[in-house]
């Protein structure tokens, strides 16, 4: 059927209206034609947003290693499958086809099965972009067992709660990684969570670069030795179709993280038909997601979504700025990239630079641009069109959640016109509403108010790991039957979405709601701002008033002129009452791994709360938080 792949917008607009008024026909049918199954379901759906319950293709048998895998080896076993990038440009890459994937995901899961792990124990992974990875997960995955991917550079606590959390009985990580020209010993974090994690048994140790490290005899053991001796013949142990596949943690309100499960067939269905159509992946394309696998974009969209369509899929080990400014762009050229995906904190980071970074590397293989992890401003939007793609591929501004597994906003690339700033239309299968304060839905185009989606898609986690009720109070407690991504939106007079910001984002100033990200928008215009973010913080006469964190591009001129020119520019575009109180100008602004800047320490720092941040060693700079406290204005 073509309805696998979207070719013009009067065939979205009608498999649109299918997926609306005909959900689970359209799904089975999607399921049905380009999936393998082992058995197929009883009943495509059924759900309840009240308990909440949702259950997708269920009594179907299958395992989502063959789909990712085993039906490609006739027809695609030489085709590369991962596409290992290492930290060091002078390291060759490896490509790894899906005969060789294969084989190594069959003995790793032997390797798993000989440690004594059973279908639905829980496995930590922390380790590096490296291939040991994608092939602990896949390992897992094909024996029953729930992996548990933590970034690895999370710290020893962060770890500790999250191993504990999910009572994982094995860790595999590696002796340590690389990040630029640093090297992190992973297997010294490990070694100081685990005194604190009695559940786990076994640590399996990757060696990448070849440190010494402490092994502790019983419990650790070099993974290559186990990996030589195990077959290579591993058959693929038959899941139910709401078996769970992995635990993703993010972080939450109260600070505690939150275990997002996820099960399998809905997942797999739903990546697989996004990743096709949102990056209208073609047979020979080189597809890269700079993403990191410890965040759901690169579950879904770096292992998941591509393999399950036999793509070749980059894993890339390094970081933007190493050895130079210039990386991604002799990425893109060597391996002739077709689709990049990346965040806009990288991109903004990148436009800093001097644009001959780019201009010496052909990038005239790329054919779609994507962006994800947070609204991207409008500055950041039009360089990435300019210098990147060179006005010829169109940019796919994504907006989806660890919640909701795959991609919920976009534009599908050379069908939806593209607008600046704007996550465009919703997948197929994804219906949003907009609701008021008082959980009445806004209809027609040209309004802005709380997005949430009023029927379930396939990949939507179905509960928090060990904790239903605040799976419930935190996703559909806030407006009655529909989950609530806790993000704001306007939607335009033709029907596009624009993400504004998280709800709690919205500061009450003299009675006004004002929205973070449009003020954000006006101030990363000025020439000389690198990026902001916004808080409220108490005022005797305006009940809140805002501040602001702005990183400047490198800079020689008065900061008060400056301060003067962003207040006037915000007064021009949106208006005197979102003037800000105070503009604390910042070394860097405090990042989450995957790139979202952490307002809640923001404002905390704003409330004189400085020593309440909790444990920042898991954000990307925790450096840079001493230095806003050191120089916070009074």
């Amino acid at each position: 059927m073509s309805n696998y792949n979207i070719k013009h917008i009067e065939e979205y607009y009608q498999l649109y209206r299918k997926s609306v008024n005909e959900p689970e026909l359209f799904w089975e049918e999607i399921a049905e034609e380009h999936f393998l199954w082992q058995k197929k379901w009883d009943k495509v759906l059924s759900w309840d947003f009240r308990k909440p319950e949702i259950k997708w293709f269920e009594g179907a048998k299958l395992n989502i290693t063959e789909n990712c895998l085993d039906r490609h080896l006739i027809n695609k076993g030489d085709k590369t499958a991962i596409l290992f990038e290492p930290n060091n440009p002078t390291e060759e890459a490896v490509h790894i086809t899906y005969n060789e994937l294969h084989e190594r995901v069959c003995k790793m899961a032997n390797v798993l099965k000989d440690r004594g792990l059973n279908k639905g124990d829980r496995v930590c992974l922390y380790l590096p972009m490296i291939p040991e990875l994608v092939i602990s997960m896949l390992a897992c995955a094909r024996i029953g067992v729930v992996h548990s991917v933590v970034f690895a550079g999370f710290s020893s606590l962060a770890l500790a709660t999250r191993i504990n959390d999910s009572e994982c009985k094995m860790v595999v990580t590696s002796d340590g990684s690389y990040r630029g020209s640093k090297t992190i010993d992973l297997k010294g974090i490990v070694d100081v969570a685990l005194k604190e994690c009695s559940c786990v048994k076994d640590v399996l140790v990757v060696n990448r670069v070849g440190s010494e490290i402490k092994m502790i005899p019983g419990r650790d053991h070099w993974l290559e030795p186990l990996m030589s001796k195990a077959s290579s013949v591993c058959t693929a142990e038959i899941m139910d179709a709401e078996d769970p596949l992995f635990i993703l943690y993010t972080s939450g309100s109260t600070g505690k993280p939150k275990g997002m499960l996820h099960t399998i067939a809905g997942y797999m269905v739903y990546v697989a038909y996004t990743f096709k159509n949102v990056f209208q992946y073609k047979e020979n394309d080189i597809y890269w997601c700079s993403a990191d696998i410890g965040w759901i974009t690169g579950h879904s969209y770096i292992t998941y979504g591509p393999l399950a369509n036999g793509a070749t899929s980059v894993l890339f080990e390094g970081v933007p700025s190493y050895p130079g400014y210039g990386r991604f762009w002799e990425v893109i050229q060597k391996h002739k990239v077709t689709q990049f995906y990346t965040a806009p904190t990288a991109i903004r980071a990148l436009a800093r630079e001097d644009v001959s970074y780019v201009e010496k590397y052909d990038l005239s293989s790329l054919k779609v641009l994507g962006t994800v992890g947070e609204p991207i401003n409008e500055e950041a939007w039009h360089w990435y069109d300019d210098c990147i793609g060179k006005n010829k591929s169109p940019i796919v501004d994504t907006f989806f959640q660890t919640e909701t597994g795959g991609i919920m906003l976009t534009p599908i690339p050379y069908i939806t016109p593209t607008k600046p700033t704007y996550a465009t239309l919703p997948f197929i299968g994804v219906q949003p509403a907009l609701m008021d304060e008082k959980g009445n839905e806004l209809i027609g185009n040209q309004v802005e108010g709380r997005l949430c989606i009023k029927y379930p898609w396939p990949s939507i986690a179905r509960t928090i790991w060990g904790d239903h009720e605040r799976y419930k109070a935190t996703y559909f407690s806030a407006f009655d039957n529909k989950y609530f991504t806790g993000d704001g939106a306007l939607r335009d007079e033709v029907g596009y979405y624009r993400i504004t910001g998280r709800v709690d984002d919205v500061i009450i100033v003299s009675g006004h709601n004002l929205g973070t990200a449009p003020i954000e928008d006006v101030i990363n215009e000025h020439p000389d701002v690198a990026e902001s973010a916004i808080v409220g913080y108490p005022h005797h006469i305006k009940g809140n008033a805002l501040y602001s964190y702005i990183t400047l591009k490198s800079i020689n001129r008065d900061q008060n002129i400056v301060r003067k020119e962003i207040n006037q520019l915000i007064t021009e575009r949106i208006g005197p009452i979102s003037k800000l109180e105070k503009i604390q100008f910042t070394n860097g602004l405090p990042k989450t791994r995957s790139g979202k800047i952490m307002r809640r320490i923001l404002r905390k720092i704003a409330h004189n709360e400085s020593n309440d941040l909790g444990d920042i060693s898991t954000l990307l700079n925790p450096e840079v938080v001493e230095d806003i406290i050191g120089n916070k204005l009074v």
